[in-house]
């Protein structure tokens, strides 16, 4: 049996050549027998298609045609965030010239827990962190897997920076990862106020923060998975200044904002955070996964740091050599910096903040389909590219139904929220090539699969 070839080293190149072709003619196969936005058929029949494709998981001798069946199977049983028709979750269509750095991250295969495993790309890491946490207003940032692993490393900072406790108080709109995180840290219980119409109330918060003793820290939301709707940022902050209280600010979604000159004063009131979460695989067009935590005040960051002789050792360190254990709550770690630097450098501030720009303007122009539509009835204006609807003569019941027979046709993802104490269809808006045809078609789907 001749050894199966290497991605990288001299004939890495030459190895990959082939197998791209394989890779992207099979990506065209599975695309084109999916034919839209999602598989046919509902759960059943895509695991059905699956187990077919592969087979014996582990068979005794190998398949050299595996890559392209799997890969036809995938592509054929996937959601497609590309489809204007797939417009469900906060799930983006990535960047070729994002992907493309990404196959160059794979095959070089550094992991940051180390110096000695990834001498460019930790020093890439630390300039694009730096400048990252600029842009926002603060000084410094992680790569984290995204808002759940940002959300959970603010509070571990919050704790330790209070001598090991803290409460955290969030709004009723945060995302569940933040008392999930309280969960996991062994923190109390969060104390939940009151977010009527989808963001953070301030009298409420400054009713619970005159009367909860401390130490706090209060989590406000920049872009709400329902709605996409923004916390009042600058009210909050300074109510957290009156009362002392530690601010977190949830911008998973929202921080893409400062990308743009348009709608960059969304975000007033993000710099006066301690920590705020940014995601970069939302409006940031990039692979999955691409988040950070961004801190105001770097020396916090101390309390990560962890010793392994085999990976940090201290004559090492003392001879120069960076130690990236303080860098993450991960030991092995890809650099998923290298594609969010291409994507920096090759679109620039301006490229990406007109991405931003046309996905709020497609759910402007969807709210003002579904506002002029007799049969539909708007939640509210987009605040960043969600858009919440519902047809006007049905029940709960029944929009959830048009939802999952379009999911189980094929024929478009829609999501769904639960904002006023009623059900609504979210579409979120995140391809930037969406034509206006294709804004109308998606509610005219919807229209045709509502009950009289």
């Amino acid at each position: 049996m001749s050894m199966p070839p290497l991605a990288s080293g001299p004939d890495g190149p030459k190895a990959l050549r082939p197998l791209l072709d394989t890779v992207l003619d099979a990506l065209a196969a599975g695309a084109r027998a999916r034919g839209g936005p999602l598989p046919a058929g509902g759960p059943d029949a895509v695991a059905a298609r699956v187990a077919d494709a592969l087979g014996d998981v582990l068979p005794d001798d190998g398949d050299p045609d595996a890559l392209r069946a799997l890969v036809q199977a995938l592509a054929e049983g996937a959601a497609d965030p590309a489809d204007p028709l797939c417009a469900a979750h906060l799930h983006c269509p990535p960047l070729a010239v994002a992907t493309a750095a990404d196959l160059a991250a794979s095959a070089l295969n550094p992991s940051l827990d180390s110096w000695d495993q990834a001498p460019a790309a930790s020093a890439l890491e630390a300039q694009v962190n730096r400048a990252l946490a600029h842009h926002i207003g603060l000084v410094d940032a992680l790569f984290t897997t995204g808002g759940t692993e940002s959300n959970q490393l603010a509070l571990l900072l919050a704790r330790e920076a209070h001598g090991g406790s803290v409460r955290l108080v969030c709004g009723a709109n945060a995302h569940h990862s933040l008392p999930r995180a309280a969960w996991l840290l062994g923190l109390p219980d969060p104390v939940v106020v009151p977010a009527p119409g989808g963001t953070l109330d301030p009298a409420a918060l400054d009713a619970a923060l005159t009367t909860l003793p401390g130490p706090l820290l209060v989590a406000a939301t920049a872009g709400t998975t329902d709605a996409g709707l923004i916390d009042p940022l600058p009210e909050i902050a300074r109510l957290c200044a009156a009362h002392g209280a530690r601010l977190h600010i949830d911008a998973a979604y929202g921080a893409g904002l400062a990308f743009s000159d348009r709608h960059r004063d969304k975000l007033a009131g993000l710099d006066a955070a301690h920590t705020v979460t940014l995601d970069l695989h939302k409006l940031g067009w990039q692979p999955a996964a691409v988040g950070l935590l961004a801190v105001a005040r770097p020396g916090e960051l101390a309390v990560l740091h962890q010793r392994a002789d085999y990976l940090n050792a201290d004559d090492d360190t003392e001879a120069g050599l960076p130690d990236l254990l303080g860098r993450s709550l991960r030991t092995t770690r890809r650099p998923d910096v290298l594609k969010t630097a291409v994507t920096l450098r090759t679109l620039g501030r301006h490229g990406l903040g007109a991405l931003v720009d046309q996905v709020c303007a497609h759910a402007e122009e969807f709210a003002a389909l579904v506002r002029a539509h007799p049969g539909f009835e708007l939640y509210d204006r987009p605040v960043i590219s969600t858009v919440l609807f519902r047809p006007v003569a049905a029940d709960d019941d029944a929009v959830a139904a048009v939802r999952r027979r379009l999911l189980h046709e094929g024929r478009a993802v829609l999501g769904r929220a639960r904002l006023d104490g009623r059900l609504w269809l979210k579409a979120t808006l995140l391809n930037p090539h969406t034509r206006p045809d294709e804004l109308a078609q998606l509610l005219k789907l919807v229209e045709g699969t509502t009950p009289p």
